[in-house]
């Protein structure tokens, strides 16, 4: 059952920063980023809780094709999506987002 997506702003502002970057190194693959976003956040959507939680209830959904992941929330009948960062970034950055 899909759920409703909330995109906090948050993590619209890193999806717009990782778009530019992609577009930046080769037009059309800021869109192709977009696209797998757009198929993880699906995902989540129709199997929200095959993630396991995590740090304060978050879950991590892996993007394919980028080394990206989206960082979720599982509210009664929303799905919270708070980031969707790089794998290598440190996670400090996505737990203070939770507050």
């Amino acid at each position: 059952m899909k759920r409703r997506v909330i995109v906090r702003p948050e993590a619209e502002d890193d999806l717009k920063e990782a778009f530019r970057w992609y577009e930046g190194k080769r037009t059309g693959l800021g869109y192709d980023f977009l696209l797998q976003v757009d198929a993880g956040i699906n995902f989540i959507s129709r199997n929200r809780e095959i993630h396991p939680a995590e740090y304060q209830e978050t879950r991590r959904h892996l993007i394919r094709r980028f080394p990206y992941k989206i960082t979720y929330l599982i509210k009664e009948d929303e799905i919270v999506i708070l980031a969707v960062t790089h794998g290598k970034r440190r996670p400090e950055s996505t737990k203070r987002q939770n507050r």
